[in-house]
């Protein structure tokens, strides 16, 4: 079957002309997936019926439902479960903020990367989202609210770069002029090392910002925390990541998840202080979200803020991330997880 979702306008050109309509009707098709974010044939009202019932038959639409939302009453996050036409279960976050409304997306059903602090990784990686997946999460919340996403994050459930060919189709899909059209400076991707797929990345002629999960100072530390490190070192991603910026002149980010006792000591900041210093890049520290099952605990604030002021004076450029959803299962994975059990 005909993947409707993830089709760009040039393939949507092709199946119009082979069911015997004309290229026009490929713009108002394309409008109506990706602008009106419609989910069935029959209202496309300015389409022919009988164009409408080839459609149904050669490209079935079939979007997500959305299963469950959860609202935060602290700060009006809302987190959404999506049921997939397999029966899947994927999650999305709404946050708002003063410049508008950032979506975080999933790209995959699960994660195979295995970092010990994440709750997307305990049931492991069941399959990649196609690309008209990862936009359908964007354009049911937009529909969902009425509103429009300002700015979306890939950083979700699932590796980004381990579902490459889905993950760039997506974000062109997001910033065609005649769809969504969101700027691809308000797009940020974050994957934990893969350094093949950064380098490969740097090539796409794409403006994106880029985020590496860091989350340690060190190979030796990284590798407690994150399987990835066995097969790539930080002498490795780090000149990946420096090329990215070289290619694209977009501003690098490392997430560093804060992990009591474990990763947010003197050493450990001194540490990332020598591997970061002189990079044009932000550092961003995210106090972690305790999942059951990893035992991990987050610092308390004014420890978090001791550990910022630490990295300043070792020159980096530092923010703490907002802490936003934290009564809804805020951390990635954690409302799948508890709907499937």
């Amino acid at each position: 079957m005909f993947d409707i979702l993830s089709a760009d306008r040039e393939a949507l050109t092709a199946l119009t002309a082979a069911l015997g309509e004309k290229k026009f009707r490929a713009e108002q098709l394309f409008r109506w997936l990706h602008v009106q974010c419609v989910s069935a044939y029959d209202e496309m009202g300015n389409l022919p019926q009988e164009f409408r019932r080839k459609l149904a038959e050669e490209a079935p639409l079939r979007r997500a439902a959305i299963e469950t939302v959860q609202e935060s009453r602290l700060d009006g996050t809302r987190k959404y479960l999506f049921r997939l036409a397999d029966d899947s279960f994927i999650e999305s976050v709404l946050m708002r903020y003063e410049y508008g409304i950032s979506v975080c997306v999933s790209s995959q059903v699960g994660c195979r990367m295995g970092c010990r602090f994440c709750a997307s990784t305990l049931d492991g990686l069941s399959r990649n989202l196609t690309a008209g997946e990862i936009l359908d999460q964007v354009e049911q919340i937009s529909r969902d609210t009425g509103e429009r996403v300002s700015h979306v994050v890939v950083m979700g459930t699932g590796e980004p770069f381990d579902n490459y060919d889905s993950l760039v189709r997506f974000i062109r899909l997001l910033t065609d002029e005649k769809g969504q059209n969101l700027s691809q400076r308000n797009i940020t991707v974050s994957t934990c090392g893969i350094v093949p797929r950064i380098y490969q990345f740097a090539k796409e002629g794409l403006a994106v910002n880029l985020a590496l999960s860091l989350h340690a100072p060190n190979d030796a530390m990284r590798r407690e925390l994150m399987p990835i490190a066995n097969r790539y070192s930080l002498d490795e991603i780090l000149p990946a990541m420096k090329a990215y910026f070289a290619a694209t002149g977009r501003r690098l980010t490392y997430e560093y998840s804060l992990c009591k006792g474990v990763n947010d000591g003197d050493e450990a900041a001194e540490a990332l202080g020598r591997l970061l210093r002189g990079q044009n890049a932000l550092v961003n520290l995210i106090p972690v979200n305790p999942v059951t099952e990893r035992g991990f605990v987050d610092p308390s604030g004014s420890e978090t803020a001791l550990f910022k002021k630490k990295l300043e004076k070792n020159g980096l450029h530092v923010t703490i991330r907002r802490e936003m959803g934290r009564d809804i299962d805020g951390a990635c994975g954690q409302l799948r997880k508890r709907f499937m059990t």
